[in-house]
């Protein structure tokens, strides 16, 4: 059971309000995507960190779901 871009989003902002989230379907299939997440909270944190911030907010669809995210993570300029 695949997940659409519009609900990873949606998962990720009603964790993190302020970010700025750009998602692509790298296969066409909904399992596979790409995630780029900029947000203020990540200010001073590890890359580690970041991620864990996001993958939480995705509520364990990892693996399920939500077969492969690709993810970058960054604080604004």
């Amino acid at each position: 059971m695949a997940m659409h871009a519009t609900e990873i989003e949606a998962l990720i902002k009603s964790a993190l309000p302020d970010a700025q989230v750009s998602i692509e379907d790298l296969a066409g299939d909904g399992d596979h995507y790409a995630a780029s997440v900029v947000s203020e909270t990540f200010r001073g944190l590890s890359r580690v960190k970041q991620h864990q911030i996001v993958y939480a907010a995705l509520r364990g669809r990892i693996g399920g779901e939500l077969h492969a995210l690709a993810l970058q993570t960054s604080a604004p300029e």
